[in-house]
């Protein structure tokens, strides 16, 4: 852009003449952020990354009118570590957030899961102030937030990658640690920190510009935590990288957790969470349609019988009899699907269901060439909460 690239010195004090570094363009989460004296002026600095002034009042706060009304502080509120009442946000005639309440106990690690267009980014927005709610609350650790500002104990992490391209994995670090105030010794042991914690210490002097899509997710994961914060945004961590830096990236967070950060993360990749969210709050429409662990959420909906798949030799083409298990008189239920060579059921006892069902598939002439039985999984939890239809 004919600007030069400013020189990065930890050891360097805090300077107003120093040179602003340029975002490219693809960095569309960032505009021109100065390394130098950023946090003197708020001026060209995202509004997460701004110190509290004495200006952002507390009775600016969403929703809340005047100073005194702040919320009673109970243990429950201390045990929270976000907090969102009745959120609403309206693009013009879109109504991209109706009515979203929930609550991000402190430690814990939840997923916010939703369809294209159901609302994640622009919720994850508001939290982060970027985008005003129309009406709501929300609350950090029991204060509650202004529109803007006042993030301090709050990290983000966007989906798309807002890092610097044309600076090393070093300067990167230390240009958003001084964004959030960091400075002399703090500034360098929190680099240091950083670099082990990626796996990136022995790139730390290349251009990131030149990384992986996993590397630069991590490089994007370590500048949104620079600051330690108690809570975590965390949009779409591992869109668009393999497996092994998926595995990488939660091994990280689950370093984070342990040292008490709260993670509250949006993502497609339903086994995420599954297999590595404590609670999981699902949004359509706007809305929040579910909220609890997985178990509470196939409870809810789907309930826990296990789904059987039969591969046989031929078409059906006569009933399947009904059978006994034990004393117990069993049949297909209504539920059953049969396509081609494929018989389709589910069987709330496995042991004491399956084989009945087997007996009556081969009594009946049939050959099972395979048999397969699937556990109630999040995937179904999630077509059955929002449909199957395509959201583009």
């Amino acid at each position: 852009m004919g600007r030069d690239k400013a020189a990065i010195d930890t050891n360097a004090p805090s300077a107003a003449s120093a040179e602003p570094i340029v975002v490219p363009e693809e960095n569309s989460d960032a505009a021109i952020l100065p390394i130098a004296g950023a946090l003197s002026r708020s001026r060209g600095v995202p509004t997460q990354m701004r110190r509290r002034t004495q200006s952002d009042s507390p009775a600016e706060s969403v929703g809340q009118s005047e100073a005194g009304d702040l919320p009673q502080i109970t243990s429950q509120t201390l045990r929270l570590a976000l907090r969102v009442q009745s959120i609403k946000k309206r693009f013009r005639k879109v109504e991209a957030i109706r009515d979203v309440s929930f609550q991000l106990n402190v430690g814990e690690r939840l997923a916010l899961l939703g369809p294209n267009g159901a609302g994640k980014t622009t919720l994850i927005r508001c939290l982060a102030g970027r985008t005003k709610p129309d009406s709501g609350s929300i609350e950090l650790l029991g204060n509650p937030l202004p529109p803007t500002g006042g993030r301090d104990q709050l990290g983000l992490v966007p989906q798309d990658i807002a890092i610097y391209g044309d600076l090393t994995t070093r300067e990167n670090l230390v240009a958003f640690a001084r964004f959030h105030g960091l400075r002399g010794s703090d500034l360098r042991r929190r680099v240091d920190w950083a670099l082990e914690w990626t796996g990136l210490a022995d790139r730390q002097g290349e251009l990131v510009g030149g990384f992986s899509g996993g590397m630069k997710r991590r490089v994007n994961l370590a500048c949104g935590v620079m600051h330690s914060p108690s809570v975590l945004l965390l949009d779409e961590p591992t869109v668009g990288v393999d497996p092994q830096s998926r595995q990488r990236i939660f091994e990280m967070l689950d370093q984070l957790r342990d040292s008490g950060t709260s993670i509250l993360l949006t993502t497609h990749h339903l086994d995420e969470a599954e297999q590595r969210c404590d609670r999981i709050v699902i949004i359509d429409h706007g809305r929040v349609i579910a909220d609890g662990t997985l178990d509470d959420l196939i409870q809810s909906t789907i309930g826990p019988s296990r789904h059987v798949r039969l591969r046989i030799d031929r078409p059906l083409e006569q009933p399947i009899m009904p059978w006994y298990v034990g004393p117990i008189h069993a049949s297909l239920g209504e539920d059953t699907r049969v396509d081609e060579c494929c018989l389709q059921t589910r069987v709330s006892d496995v042991a004491g269901q399956l084989p009945g069902l087997l007996q009556g598939v081969s009594s009946a002439g049939y050959s099972i060439l395979n048999v397969e039985v699937h556990s109630p999984s999040l995937h179904d939890v999630f077509l059955h909460l929002t449909g199957q239809e395509l959201r583009d």
